[in-house]
């Protein structure tokens, strides 16, 4: 089950007092990170000109050094069927649940059929159901960026209720943030996930 709100503060307040501030992530020194301190004030940073030529490729260009078709790379299989598959991350995060569905077969978002694009319509229905349904889960956040591996992978983000600062995109910052959710609990919670999606269907593999 995951953490009460009240469990989370407490983890917050244990890690870095009752009025401390969480370290800083270095999302500052990210190349997309959209901005910059000007004399002690927050600022956009300055839009440069675009490339002279094509973006660069993303990892795993035409499934060349793919982690994803290597297996999985640093992430943790848990549930799959026949086409599909659901990983979570090496380690716990500062949100109670962070799960990547991905495709087996090598391919970007948009060149789904019409058959793998409705099987992925109805997973990912099932899963924001089951992840929402988790106690203390405020939202899940379905994310496809795309940008960094070619590989179709989509983000499913589970936020804790009653705090209204973590809403949004920027949930995915505090994620980084926040202490890690204790492991037992963290790892408690994928098997939840699992076993229920598999009543759906393929197997749960944790």
């Amino acid at each position: 089950m995951p953490e009460s709100p009240e469990e989370l503060h407490a983890r917050v307040v244990a890690a870095v007092g009752e009025d401390g501030r969480l370290p800083m992530p270095p999302v500052h020194e990210w190349e997309i990170f959209p901005w910059e301190l000007v004399d002690g004030a927050l600022q956009p940073k300055v839009v440069p000109a675009p490339l002279d030529g094509p973006e660069p490729p993303r990892a795993g260009h035409d499934g060349v050094d793919c982690f994803s078709c290597a297996g999985d790379g640093n992430a943790a299989r848990v549930w799959e069927n026949q086409r599909w598959k659901l990983t979570h991350p090496p380690k716990p995060t500062g949100l109670p649940l962070v799960l990547w569905l991905s495709s087996k077969e090598h391919l970007d978002y948009a060149d789904m059929g019409d058959e793998l694009a409705g099987e992925y319509g109805r997973i990912s229905t099932w899963l924001c159901r089951i992840m929402e349904r988790l106690p203390h889960i405020g939202r899940v956040h379905v994310n496809r960026w795309g940008d960094g591996s070619e590989h179709l992978h989509v983000w499913f983000i589970a936020r804790p209720e009653r705090f209204p600062m973590i809403k949004g995109s920027l949930a995915v910052e505090w994620d980084e943030m926040l202490p890690p959710v204790p492991e037992d609990t963290w790892r408690a919670d994928i098997h939840e996930v699992a076993r229920k999606l598999a009543t759906h269907d393929g197997r749960a593999l944790v």
